[in-house]
């Protein structure tokens, strides 16, 4: 083979590089099923094999980054911890709201506009790639985006340059090695389908969350998620969580079990059980445990209903719960985000009687007015779920409750927005989330419902329900001054270097001093100094309280089970000032 000129130089440089590969002869547009190619360059680039991971949204997007690094590590890439390292930026992004789109937008040109020059490729991953999968290849050179241009039917792809490079979508993280390496081979590639099976049970995460301590190498972090099921089929009419995550699907039991335990083994305290609708778990792997199930068939709670039909057989949350929650006295249960529908009294009393499932319950209500659930398909009334409420605080008696409120949903009315305002002045939940309404293509109120609440509206009855909120978790923090509580230590505090932070059984933030004098109980004891570390079970004083965290004074170190045995009156530990 002979290659003369200028361009044969630069073609004797190139393959004599060893990290090159061949030629790529692609060149318009290539279909192959799920995933599209376009715009393939002449020659490949070399092999990439460097990767810089953001993510954004729920903890789903943060388990599902573990899941996906998992796979990457496995392909032979390297995770690094900036995009000034890096020759893949991936984006694991929120599709939930507008107002989350538009932030990877911008991120999206910024990453562009600092690596103008160079081979870095940008890969968006996640609910915002199955939605928007055909805008995201596009090339927009716009310097700025706002709220509601996505939807905008003047969306011009004429004046375009380069955005994402590839999409990803949640159950096609297997093809992220192939859609790397075609990207840096100049092609543009996509694989946003959904899956009725994918559960991604047979993934080990890498978790890439690490706490450090002063003085120490990174370990860790003593908390963990675990996903349990995907997707939801509830509905709801403002949802775009079905379009982009697709139909639920539970994972095997025993291969949560397995993950669970091997967490547990390498140090982690506690586990958040992860699902978008997760107390509707039901596990059909194995016949034989379907059967004996004592909960083979799905109970909705008095006076709600759901959209599809209920669920028969299988393993049950009741079951996930129970299993997981013996693994060890010392390891701590969460779960999130479950419906109302799916708290079956069974549930409740387990979540009473073992100590280590944290009391406290998300109970997104979403709205106070029944006319406003109606029009949301959120399958019950006020009064249904105010009986819940009650239910719960009967079964267990300590429990903290947490919600979510969207304010201006179609059609609400201020007489709507007012028992919003009154049912979180009632309940008196420790913490909400609560967010303007935006509506999402795709969904039930896109199609049939208006967006007829002004802008300025929404913003305002946004900030009405966040300032009742905040007022009630002031007064649900005050009430535990002078109290007695465990604390899983996991981390430094950002504020203060002398102190660290952990969380209550109300995953509330508390902060206290990290070293501490334990006096000395006998004689012959000398004064010692103790520093709490990440991972540690520390007993602790409430001396004050904020809207969002709790200050404390350490009182000693303890197991979750002694503490929750003794109360402490008995736990064996010395006095520290």
């Amino acid at each position: 083979m002979v290659i003369s000129g200028s361009f044969g130089s630069v073609m004797k440089s190139i393959l004599s590089i060893p990290s090159m590969i061949g030629f790529c002869t692609s060149i318009g547009k290539i279909s192959t099923g799920i995933r599209t190619f376009t715009k393939a360059s002449f020659l490949c680039a070399p092999i990439r094999k460097k990767i810089y991971i953001e993510v954004y949204g729920c903890q789903m997007n943060h388990s599902d980054t573990n899941i996906a690094q998992s796979l990457l590590t496995k392909a032979g890439y390297t995770i690094v911890p900036s995009d000034e390292q890096c020759d893949t930026v991936l984006l694991m992004t929120c599709a939930i709201r507008d107002s989350a789109e538009v932030k990877i937008w911008r991120r999206i040109q910024h990453l562009r506009s600092l690596h103008r020059k160079s081979y870095i490729k940008i890969g968006v991953l996640g609910c915002m790639a199955r939605r928007l999968k055909d805008k995201l290849l596009m090339d927009d050179s716009r310097k700025t985006l706002k709220a509601g241009d996505l939807q905008s039917s003047n969306f011009d792809h004429d004046n375009y340059t380069v955005a994402a490079d590839f999409v990803c979508g949640p159950d096609s993280y297997r093809d992220l090695p192939k859609l790397i390496e075609d990207a840096h081979s100049g092609l543009k590639g996509a694989s946003v389908a959904l899956s009725l099976e994918e559960t991604y049970a047979d993934v080990t995460p890498v978790r890439r969350h690490f706490t450090t301590d002063k003085s120490s190498d990174p370990i860790p972090a003593p908390t963990a998620f675990l996903s349990v099921m995907r997707g939801c089929d509830n509905m709801c009419t403002y949802c775009i969580v079905p379009f982009v995550r697709g139909r639920e699907r539970s994972r095997p039991l025993d291969s949560i079990l397995h993950e669970a335990q091997s967490l547990f083994n390498e140090g982690v305290k506690e586990i958040t059980l992860l699902g978008q609708n997760v107390n509707s778990y039901c596990d059909n792997s194995n016949t034989d445990l379907s059967i004996n199930s004592s909960k083979t068939i799905s109970t909705l709670v008095p006076g709600f209903k759901t959209v599809y039909k209920p669920k028969v057989g299988g393993l049950r949350f009741f079951d996930l719960l129970d299993q997981v929650s013996q693994i060890s006295p010392e390891l701590r249960i969460r779960f999130t985000s479950p419906h109302p529908k799916d708290f079956p009294k069974e549930v409740l009393q387990l979540i009473s009687e073992r100590k280590n499932i944290c009391s406290n319950i998300h109970l997104p209500a979403q709205s106070g007015s029944s006319v406003v659930l109606e029009n949301m398909r959120r399958g019950y009334t006020r009064q249904a779920y105010i009986e819940l409420v009650n239910t719960i605080h009967e079964i267990v008696p300590n429990v903290s409750l947490t919600s979510d409120f969207i304010a201006g949903f179609c059609g609400e009315t201020e007489e709507d927005h007012s028992q919003s305002l009154e049912l979180i002045e009632r309940v008196g939940y420790s913490f909400c989330f609560c967010f303007p309404y935006s509506m999402r293509e795709k969904t039930f109120a896109y199609h049939h419902l208006t967006d007829d609440v002004p802008i300025e509206v929404k913003k305002r009855r946004h900030e009405e329900l966040s300032m009742i909120s905040r007022n009630k978790s002031l007064e649900f923090n005050q009430k535990q001054i002078g109290s007695i509580q465990i604390v899983l230590v996991e981390g430094p505090s950002r504020r203060s270097p002398t102190q660290v932070f952990g969380r209550n059984d109300y995953n509330t933030k508390v902060i206290f001093d990290q070293d501490v004098t334990q006096i000395p109980t006998t004689k012959n004891q000398d004064s010692s100094r103790i520093s709490f570390k990440s991972g540690d079970y520390v007993v602790v004083e409430i001396v004050g309280a904020t809207s969002q965290t709790l200050q404390g004074k350490a009182l000693g170190l303890s197991t979750l089970g002694d503490f929750c045995e003794t109360k402490w009156h008995s736990v064996n530990t010395a006095k520290i000032i």
